[in-house]
């Protein structure tokens, strides 16, 4: 096979689509651009090519209509030409004419684009008028077949004559070696993340975590065919976002099979709790998924692109987790419903006695304690942020930076010496990854600015001296550095403000302030690790925290929404007991659902490589605090508010305004305690303990939240209720 190379001071110009004809055929008539064809010009700058679009006026320069008397109202290309431009075309065209009337045939001008010829218009030698060539400053191209095909040459002239200088923003170069194991690393944190998650549902579900698992599955398979569908292409943190969505789906079955577990313990057949867990977990799922699409909608208009890719892996995992968990898990247990061992509340998982008694503090009445804890972490946070500042990454600062790996062991002092003998004394090199010795096997040089010829330099200096491979670099430039800074900002509030309108809507613009502080507190510590720390905030950084935002209210949403149930059940009850009872109640879901999103975000930063490890510790720590946060300070902060209404403030704050009611959960049933076993009955029975009924009765004496009924009256109450509701000795 011959190789041929172009000649000098000449390029290879390209024609074919969208090319209306092409040069070429008998007479020069031009051929259909049905292929591309290759053609041999002339390049010999600043002469040839003869006029650039810098000999263009883009104001003059337009599609437009021949409304001449002559012109019969067809399509035209008018050309507006500077001073210079308009000397020049005149000279063209004039020598065009004379070289047509010489050779008796029609002498063509080139219109070209990234070398690919758009249009070649020809100067008729027939037309005396042009004998002098086209002159005035302007010009038009005739004989177009469609006002279509003229303003694609409009563009094409316009597109010339745009005063623009294109500068590199952002470059990332990834060597195939790098790429390699990142996805593999990524794949190890994938499968791992996966397997914890399934593990944890069949370990505290038991058969309806099964279920959960093969609904996971189910998901799975919809969103590999989505990503087939809309040809998604997947980057690292596009497959961060992957991982992550699984632990999402899980979080909506948990909110289920939560509140399946609640109907049970009510007295409700696992048949009849499985269909009312499905058809009020619903609005919860609803609600708590709404809030984590607007973040991820917000990172997706606003993140550079390869940020982008999780956003949008986040976003479409939301949609199809809430269709498995409502609709594929549903379709489950519908055809299992026909069995007589899906009674069976021990194989279904849903037998205990609810949350442990030590859970069971006064979280409201307390709040004055979480308030200056949480008060002095974010004290500590803003003076880390102040004082010593962030390690803002090239994202942010803009520069150059290179990652690579060293077959062995090495200094940084060694790595140092290297790159200053190629002229980078001045670089930040820092060692990646565990250590030994103080020698590391992978490194990050960051310098400023470098150019493509000065980086391939870098890597081979490193690649020759310390037999470095795996290379990738970043390039960004410092105007696009203040550019990602100002839209991080502008993405974080205006989530923060969607998710205020949403929660004022849905339930009240009190419990939107609760939300804001809590939100606000969780952003606020884990910008605060990061200062203390000292990791690299980048990109990366930002989409962790957005989603912090997303899963922190998550949890936030699911207290909210069991409060906004028992406030109408619980009448007579202060706020302070509504919000504990409330509190006692979502405990365990809450956990759970934390828990199980934190699973694949472990996985991704034990097993996920370097690369990913800083955006999966930004979220441990953001969904830590956000758990925290929804418990002990945004539900207590909502109290304060509704605690001055004065619709509350008359309302009792003991044990005796629970008295005779039930709230969703079933918190409020008598549970059985050492006076309910040792006493007898009227009749003179032997001891008997009462069931876990539906029967009205009070709190449990270790569930107190306010001043205590403990008197010798009250008990005597309470037994007698107690009698009344077991008459012979047998529990009714």
């Amino acid at each position: 096979r011959a190789l041929f190379a172009v000649p000098q001071d000449m390029v290879v110009i390209t024609c074919g689509e969208p090319a209306v004809v092409c040069p070429g055929g008998p007479q020069g008539g031009g051929v259909p651009p049905d292929r591309t064809y290759y053609y041999l010009f002339k390049y010999e700058p600043p002469d040839i090519p003869q006029m650039t679009g810098e000999d263009l006026k883009l104001s003059g320069t337009r599609a437009d209509f021949d409304t001449s008397p002559s012109g019969g109202g067809l399509p035209i290309v008018t050309m507006e030409f500077t001073g210079r431009g308009a000397d020049r075309f005149e000279e063209i065209t004039s020598a065009e004419y004379v070289r047509g009337r010489l050779r008796g045939t029609p002498q063509h001008f080139a219109i070209v684009l990234d070398r690919e010829i758009r249009t070649w218009p020809q100067i008729d030698y027939t037309d005396s008028s042009l004998a002098g060539g086209i002159g005035g400053g302007r010009a038009q191209i005739q004989g177009l077949d469609s006002i279509d095909e003229a303003q694609d040459i409009a563009i094409v002239l316009q597109t010339g004559a745009l005063p623009v200088k294109f500068e590199t923003l952002d470059r990332t170069d990834i060597s195939a070696t790098l790429g390699k194991d990142s996805l593999r690393e990524a794949w190890q944190a994938a499968i791992g993340g996966i397997i914890l998650v399934a593990f944890f549902l069949l370990l505290f579900y038991r058969f309806l975590g099964l279920v959960a698992v093969t609904g996971l599955i189910v998901y799975a398979a919809f969103l590999y065919a989505t990503i087939l569908l809309f040809n998604v292409t997947l980057t690292l943190p596009g497959f961060a976002g992957l991982v992550l969505t699984f632990g999402v789906a899980a979080d909506a079955n948990i909110v289920i099979f939560e509140r399946i577990k609640e109907e049970v313990r009510g007295g409700r057949s696992v048949r009849a709790a499985i269909s009312l867990g499905y058809k009020k977990g619903f609005a919860t799922i609803v609600d708590a998924n709404v809030v984590t699409a607007i973040t991820a909608m917000v990172l997706f208009a606003v993140a550079t692109a390869s940020v982008r890719g999780f956003a949008l892996m986040l976003l479409i995992g939301t949609v199809l987790s809430m269709l498995t968990a409502v609709l594929a898990t549903r379709a489950i247990l519908a055809l299992l419903a026909g069995f007589g061992w899906i009674d069976n509340p021990r194989l279904m998982g849903t037998t205990g006695g609810g949350i442990p008694r030590w859970l069971r503090a006064d979280y409201i009445g307390k709040r004055r304690i979480w308030f200056a804890f949480s008060g002095i972490v974010v004290a500590i946070s803003i003076a880390a942020i102040v004082f010593q500042g962030l390690n803002l990454g090239i994202d942010f600062r803009g520069g150059t930076q290179v990652t690579f790996r060293t077959p062995q062991a090495t200094s940084l002092e060694e790595v140092r010496s290297q790159a200053a003998q190629i002229g980078q004394e001045g670089a930040v090199i820092q060692g990646r990854g565990s250590s030994t010795d103080g020698q590391y096997t992978s490194f990050q040089i960051r310098t400023e600015s470098l150019t493509i010829a000065e980086q391939n330099t870098l890597e081979q200096e490193l690649s020759s001296a310390l037999g470095a491979t795996a290379f990738g670099a970043k390039n960004v430039s410092e105007s696009f550095g203040r550019q990602i800074a100002n839209s991080a900002l502008f993405a974080i509030i205006v989530s923060l403000l969607l998710i205020v309108v949403y929660i004022s809507v849905r339930f009240q613009w009190k419990y939107s302030v609760g939300v804001l502080v809590a939100l606000a507190h969780d952003v606020v510590i884990t910008v605060g690790v990061y200062a203390l720390t000292g990791r690299e905030v980048s990109t990366a950084t930002v989409a962790a925290i957005l989603t912090v935002l997303g899963y922190s209210i998550y949890d936030t949403i699911i207290i909210f929404d069991r409060i906004r149930e028992n406030v109408p059940l619980m009448r007579r009850a202060s706020f302070r007991l509504i919000g504990n009872v409330s509190l006692w109640e979502v405990l365990p879901r809450s956990l759970a659902t934390t828990f199980i999103t934190l699973l694949p975000v472990a996985s991704l930063y034990f097993f996920g490589g370097d690369t990913l490890k800083d955006f999966a510790f930004a979220l441990l720590v953001g969904i830590g605090f956000g758990s925290y946060s929804s418990i002990f300070l945004a539900a207590p902060l909502v109290a304060v508010l509704k605690e001055r209404e004065p619709e509350f403030a008359r309302r009792r704050d003991d044990l005796g305004a629970l008295e005779g009611v039930e709230s969703v959960g079933g918190m409020l049933l008598d549970e059985p305690r050492d006076e309910d076993v040792d006493e007898e009955d009227d009749t003179g029975g032997s001891p008997v303990e009462r069931p876990r009924g539906p029967a009205p009765t009070p709190a449990p004496a270790a569930a107190s939240v306010g001043p205590g009924d403990h008197t010798a009256k009250s008990k005597r109450e309470r037994r007698r209720q107690r009698r009344a509701s077991r008459p012979h000795g047998r529990a009714r």
